[in-house]
């Protein structure tokens, strides 16, 4: 199959097209750092020298980027599997975060999703089959203390998958939104977190990876995950 991801030189993402790639699929990443996605290519094809890693390098805050990787994807592929993971947090609270911080995060964490999967939605309908992951978060579902602009894209981000799930359920195109708790990504990085605390990002691939392989006619409509202990 074919797998596109956002956002996948670190983290979430970079563990997801792991376990893919290990599975002997064809594999189309971005990230906004060319340095950073072509670091991770190279690791994939050193652990997977029997497939090929194709990426694009592109800002998905920007329509005009998530329409040329668009473009690019379906020059070089027909997708079956769309994991919209492109994101990015910033703390705050409505009331004093930087003017413009719900814009910026809205381009990243909703319109990203937003566009591309428009973009490639058509060709999945044609071939009436396919799966789209949202990577939501658990705030999500809940309000929580310095979630402001952040938790708000993700709210839209989870209503959007909803809304997609409705539209697609009869077009054979599955949708599934994740909504993972504290993961210890770079996000994480000098926070002070032990580790092992919160979630690796390899527990989320594997779900993903797992509600993949479900038969035509079942689908995952919400994976939602939290470290043991509870949410931080």
């Amino acid at each position: 199959m074919n797998i596109v991801i956002t956002g996948a030189s670190k983290g979430i993402g970079f563990a997801i097209a792991q376990i893919f790639a290990a599975s002997g699929h064809h594999l189309f990443l971005t990230s906004k750092t060319a340095s950073a996605l072509q670091e991770a290519v190279a690791l994939l094809e050193k652990q997977n020298p029997a497939i090929k890693i194709n990426s694009f390098p592109a800002d998905l805050s920007k329509k005009s980027e998530v329409e040329k990787f668009a473009n690019w994807c379906l020059d070089n592929t027909s997708p079956d599997i769309l994991v919209n993971n492109a994101g990015y947090f910033v703390p705050g609270k409505l009331q004093n975060e930087e003017d413009g911080q719900l814009q910026d995060q809205l381009n990243v964490n909703l319109f990203s999703a937003y566009h591309l999967t428009r973009a490639l939605l058509p060709v999945m309908i044609a071939k009436k089959t396919g799966h789209i992951f949202n990577i939501c978060s658990i705030a999500s579902h809940a309000a929580y203390e310095n979630g402001g602009a952040y938790s708000i894209s993700k709210f839209a981000l989870l209503g959007f998958s909803k809304n997609l799930r409705l539209e697609l359920k009869d077009k054979g195109i599955k949708v599934t939104a994740v909504s993972p708790g504290a993961v210890f990504t770079n996000s994480w990085s000098g926070s002070g977190v032990n580790p092992s605390r919160i979630m690796e990002s390899g527990d989320i691939a594997k779900m993903v990876f797992a509600a993949s392989n479900l038969s035509p006619q079942a689908v995952v409509e919400d994976i939602i995950m939290r470290p043991q202990l509870g949410d931080l």
